[in-house]
């Protein structure tokens, strides 16, 4: 025997990773600032700030440590950086931003650069090149999710476009669709990075610290109104959750009652094999995402799709 043993699963002291996705004026960093304020119940949390000190314009509104992590922005100066205020013994850990690990001067992306040219420059090694960044982020992940303190990772987002067939079946410049972005705006990140987090929200700035999900788990709806700014009080509530108290109220409200991360998922998928435009399913839809898709909009949605799809 290996000595080996289980125990009743009970939620308790789990550790949250929360991200903000948003371009300048989308408020994610003072979202970030409230949010870590209600988790930390009015002790101080940290501050890792890339922005050249700009965090420090809050510094009169909140409690918070500042240090700043200048270039090269490797996954491993992330990771000791984070590592080093989770010894300080911070209750939260704000990193503003976490875009530098992958778009940054010494990120994932010079990372690559730096061996393909390593490589010969041959096209034949360009997936190779992949292998040490890749490696590398995926290091810095395992150990954000090693920390006793709750972590919010804030990146910048972007407006990108893509040539696409329209309807018609004519090629057209349109905002670029995918899983984790909205109506062409994308978190500017390694890609699957928004789905490793307890929860990810990108903020928009026509409505700045409103959060439109890009992953919100069923048990986390009833902690974030969609429909109003993120505040301390939802740092305050999911931290109750995360210290194993009291299971909120499961019965669905007018803003928590939204199709599951997975269903949305499976949409945006299908969307896209049948070649149709997701601003066109969202006009029909009458939904500012498809994140907040009704529960019923899901078979819903795929039947107006295959509907959409179908030959005349």
């Amino acid at each position: 025997m290996t000595g080996f043993t289980f125990r009743k699963a009970i939620r308790e002291n789990v550790g949250l990773l929360i991200g903000l996705a948003g371009a300048s004026g989308s408020g994610k960093t003072y979202t970030a600032m409230r949010l870590a304020s209600g988790i930390a119940a009015g002790k101080p949390f940290a501050v890792i700030d890339t922005e050249a000190g700009r965090a420090k314009h809050y510094a009169d509104q909140f409690a918070f440590d500042h240090g700043d992590l200048k270039p090269p922005f490797s996954p491993h100066a992330y990771a000791e950086a984070i590592a080093a205020a989770d010894a300080a013994g911070y209750p939260v850990i704000v990193v503003d931003s976490c875009s530098h690990e992958h778009a940054g001067e010494g990120g994932i992306l010079d990372i690559q650069e730096a061996e393909f040219a390593r490589l010969g420059n041959k096209d034949s090694a360009k997936m190779l090149s992949w292998a040490t960044p890749k490696r590398e982020h995926k290091k810095m992940v395992q150990r954000l999710l090693q920390i006793r303190a709750h972590l919010i990772l804030c990146f910048r987002a972007e407006e990108k476009i893509e040539m696409a067939r329209n309807a018609d079946g004519r090629m057209e410049v349109r905002k670029k669709q995918t899983a984790t972005g909205l109506d062409g705006w994308q978190p500017i990140c390694e890609k699957t990075l928004p789905y490793e987090l307890t929860a990810s929200f990108l903020l928009m700035a026509a409505k700045p610290g409103v959060p439109l999900p890009i992953k919100l788990q069923e048990q986390h709806r009833a902690l974030f109104a969609l429909d109003k700014p993120i505040t301390e009080e939802s740092g305050r509530l999911i931290a109750e959750w995360a210290a194993g108290g009291k299971k909120l109220d499961a019965k669905p409200s007018a803003e928590s009652n939204f199709i599951s991360p997975d269903q949305a998922i499976d949409i945006e998928d299908k969307l896209r094999e049948a070649g149709i435009d997701k601003a066109r399913f969202l006009k029909a839809s009458g939904a500012a995402s498809i994140a907040l898709l009704h529960a019923d909009g899901y078979s819903k949605g795929l039947a107006w799709i295959a509907k959409a799809k179908a030959p005349a």
